[in-house]
């Protein structure tokens, strides 16, 4: 959640750090800013000068050029709000002006952060007692002053002192106006990489602001406080001694953000599914622990359970894969919201195998939780991210990186997918570790993982029935969705797509819990959507439609072509291409994901960027 961008240059900067707050933007967008120290540029005077805005980035750089703003040092930013409501005076960057009188006083300390302060509120009442003057609601502005307050000629000295005194999760980027060609970074539980340039040097939340600028990254461990100069750089450990960090190339291509012929990114991100399979299983050629990193045969003999942490999306993932990994390699399977998970009394097993389920590999609560598990003795750890340099993919003994690609529509949908199509393959590395996958079992699961994009594609071809479904949708205020087995965790992410971005309350359950307190909800008026696959539960789903049809309910079922289930007075039904056996939940997702879609683009709301939600959870 929200973005940053920093950068020391000979160059007016200011075009780099608002095209990177462009790319970012899906990470936050209540508000945004940009600052920069005038004297920076050869042949400018001034001090530091800033812009800051309420709406979308691309009014920011209207309000930049209409100001003249420019700058050879600069900071940006883009927010999700946590701290004080979405208002001019609570966005980035933050300045301090010194003791006394601060609309008095010229900016001394420009900041960004990303993050939560857990003792804001004292560090508060010791700063005013000092003096300082607040004007913003935020737990940034806290920092910001203090080190002003810790400033005594160096501003390196300063961050580093006064990140000693933070608790909490943060990333900074800071500059005095003092020192017009310096930007200090530092980051402790949120990300912040290092972008190494041709005399110049830069900073942000994620490579993709940078693409196009710099391939040359640093990954900024945990504790780092890093000195950005002109053509330099140096980096310290949370113990303040020089550390080298490797720089890396990497290739964070701008046009993975182009929106290209569709409408949203969500759109195209639903388009780009039979793609991102294909990528995600390219050079699967037989079922082996070794997908999963060396020695991870020695882990999966070692392991007698499976622990699943995650959250949202990725948490619906880690539910099919229970039902996978119990049924197929017969290992007991336990999965745990992660937010949950960390802050309860648990019995630590230390033959677990840990799971962890993230698309960006930075979401703060999972990480946390990670660290817990490792913290009770559970060694034998494993990530299933899109992200190959993210901390979760450093932190985990194994990994299983899916080829997803960036993924900027707020509701995720292809990492979804990708996710599933991983699990799959971790079930049976583990059921053939355990002698339960045959050869002829493996050729099997095998070549239907390989017509996936296939028969993702005759499910996308079902847009138009989708759309008239929509159309119905739009003036609903609230859903209910049915699935049973493999499919009530799919029932649930239908769910939550709907509710995230067309703001209709849409709430899941097993359908056989319906007689147990949700009946009680049905009418006319609400829609109730029915995933039905031909599977072993099929005529007990029947008996659940029939008890929503006897209260006047209206059914939308997404039902395989052999289950004999008819299009009638009130039954809506769209046919699935195939039925696809164990691998079913992957092709039923994705109507549910195309009727939240089009039913958002009917409603009129903000697909991409929907109210209150941002990408890549990095705070608690």
């Amino acid at each position: 959640m929200c973005g940053i961008v920093g950068a020391v240059s000979p160059r007016n900067i200011v075009p780099v750090l608002v095209q990177g707050l462009q790319r970012l933007e899906y990470r936050g967008y209540d508000s945004c800013g940009v600052a920069v120290h005038a004297a920076s540029l050869s042949g400018h005077t001034g001090g530091l000068e800033r812009a800051r805005s309420t709406a979308r980035v691309a009014e920011l750089v209207e309000q930049v050029q209409a100001d003249h703003i420019e700058g050879g040092t600069g900071i940006a930013h883009t927010r999700w709000a946590t701290h004080g409501a979405p208002a001019v005076r609570n966005a980035h960057p933050h300045f301090s002006h010194g003791t006394g009188n601060a609309q008095d006083k010229p900016g001394r300390i420009a900041l960004v952060h990303n993050g939560i302060i857990e003792n804001h509120e004292e560090l508060r009442a010791a700063l005013q007692a000092k003096g300082y003057v607040f004007l913003s609601q935020t737990d940034t502005e806290v920092i910001a002053h203090l080190v002003d307050s810790l400033y005594q000629g160096d501003v390196f000295d300063a961050v580093k002192a006064a990140v000693q005194q933070l608790r909490g999760a943060y990333a900074i980027a800071v500059f005095h106006k003092d020192e017009p060609h310096r930007v200090i970074g530092a980051r402790e539980g949120s990300p912040l990489i290092l972008g190494v340039g041709q005399g110049e040097a830069f900073l942000a939340s994620d490579a993709m602001a940078l693409a196009g600028v710099t391939d040359q990254i640093v990954y900024l461990e945990e504790g780092d406080v890093v000195d950005v100069q002109l053509g330099k750089h140096w980096v310290v450990d949370r113990q303040h001694k020089p550390v080298q960090r490797p720089v890396k190339t990497v290739q964070a291509h701008s046009g993975a953000a182009e929106l290209g012929p569709y409408r949203h990114y969500m759109q195209k991100e639903i388009f780009e599914q039979p793609r991102a399979i294909a990528d995600t299983l390219e050079g699967v050629e037989g079922i082996t622990p070794e997908l999963f990193g060396d020695g991870a045969y020695s882990t999966f003999k070692a392991i007698d359970n499976v622990l699943i942490l995650a959250c949202g999306t990725s948490y619906y993932s880690g539910c099919v894969a229970k039902y996978w990994i119990e049924a197929l390699a017969q290992l007991p399977c336990a999965v745990e919201i992660a937010s949950e998970y960390r802050y309860r009394d648990s019995v630590p097993n230390p033959k677990t195998l840990v799971v962890t389920i993230s698309q960006s590999g930075e979401t703060a609560d999972t990480l946390a939780a990670l660290r817990h598990a490792q913290g009770q003795g559970m060694r034998h750890t494993l990530t299933i991210c899109n992200v190959a340099t993210s901390a979760m993919v450093r932190e985990c003994q194994h990994a299983y990186v899916t080829r997803a690609g960036a993924e900027i529509g707020v509701a995720s949908t292809k990492a979804f997918t990708t996710q599933l199509a991983a699990l799959f393959l971790l079930t049976l590395a583990l059921a053939q570790t355990r002698g339960r996958l045959s050869d002829a079992q493996e050729a099997a699961h095998l070549k239907a993982m390989r017509h996936l994009p296939v028969a993702l594609q005759a499910v996308l071809a079902l847009e138009p029935q989708i759309i008239s479904w929509a159309e119905e949708f739009a003036s609903k205020e609230n859903a209910l969705f049915l699935g049973r087995g493999t499919h009530y965790p799919i029932a649930l992410e239908g769910a939550l797509k709907l509710k995230e971005i067309t703001y209709i309350h849409a709430e899941a359950y097993a359908a056989g819990e319906l007689k147990h307190g949700p009946l009680a909800l049905v009418t006319s008026a609400m829609p109730v959507v029915t995933v039905a696959p031909n599977d072993q539960l099929l005529e007990k789903l029947k008996s659940n439609m029939q008890e929503v049809r006897a209260r006047g309910g209206v059914l939308y079922v997404l039902a395989d072509g052999d289950t004999r289930i008819a299009s009638e007075e009130g039954i809506n039904v769209i046919r699935m291409p195939e039925h696809y056996g164990v691998l079913s939940p992957i092709l039923h997702v994705v109507p549910l994901q195309l009727l939240a879609y089009h039913t958002a683009c009917a409603r009129g709301t903000d697909v991409d960027k929907p109210r209150n939600l941002a990408k890549s959870v990095t705070v608690e």
